[in-house]
């Protein structure tokens, strides 16, 4: 029996997964894979804003963070979400926490990963937890390592699309129709009460990506119809047979 077909997601925050890369882990599921997301923090501090204006203690917001991630996990399909608590702003990205990701990225195996812009001054947590992935995806390939563990091959690091995107260097190369799993990715987009602003917000960034995946589908020379997509950036080169 073949191994599955896998994918890894790991998300700064509790949210971050469902904004960036909800219609990718939906699509993935459907196409056969086992999608897992790797939380590493609720995002109770940063990003819960409306959770401590209403005067709710720490204990509640993670709480809540928690269930709204796993409603939008069960809305994506996702194959299996892990929370890391690793607190956040700052993200605690330590020598145990890097021994736990690198436990997930060998235990997963994934075919490809997906993670932050390598730059964004806006929120230090995301491009700190790139740099913290590519450490732990070199440290999963090292023979090294808890010899005897299966090491990781050499999956392709995809980077979602951030918040400001003009100001993150990011620079999208792959982009991906998921308009078949819109409605998936908006249910789960949904289920984040915390930052009920960014619904239409990412809504926009879909459509926006859209656009960019007809026009570069072969634009009006006959461009796949794509009505919602997510754009990516991929951090090592992608070897194709054909293009």
């Amino acid at each position: 029996m073949s191994d599955p077909k896998t994918a890894l997601v790991i998300s700064a925050h509790a949210a971050d997964f469902v904004w960036r890369c909800g219609g990718a882990i939906a699509l993935h599921q459907k196409l056969g894979y086992e999608v897992t997301v790797a939380c590493l923090s609720y995002g109770e501090r940063g990003e819960s804003a409306r959770l401590w204006k209403e005067g709710k203690t720490l204990d509640e917001v993670k709480a809540i963070r928690r269930k709204e991630a796993e409603n939008a996990a069960v809305a994506l399909d996702v194959h299996d979400i892990q929370f890391l608590d690793l607190g956040d702003y700052p993200l605690d990205l330590g020598d145990e926490a890097q021994a736990r990701v690198v436990d997930i990225i060998r235990t997963v195996q994934p075919r490809f990963m997906l993670s932050h812009s390598q730059y964004d001054p806006y929120n230090t947590d995301h491009m700190r937890t790139t740099e913290f992935v590519l450490t732990c995806r070199m440290i999963a390939q090292a023979w090294g390592h808890n010899p005897g563990e299966k090491v990781l091959g050499a999956p392709q690091l995809y980077l979602f699309e951030p918040h400001q995107t003009e100001q993150m260097g990011w620079k999208p190369d792959t982009f991906l129709d998921i308009t078949e799993v819109w409605d998936q990715k908006r249910a789960a987009i949904e289920c984040m009460e915390g930052q009920h602003h960014l619904w239409d917000f990412y809504t926009n960034v879909a459509e926006n990506r859209g656009n960019h995946f007809r026009r570069n589908s072969g634009g009006q020379a006959g461009g796949r119809a794509a009505k919602y997509a997510e754009g990516f950036q991929s951090v090592f080169p992608r070897t194709v047979d054909e293009l």
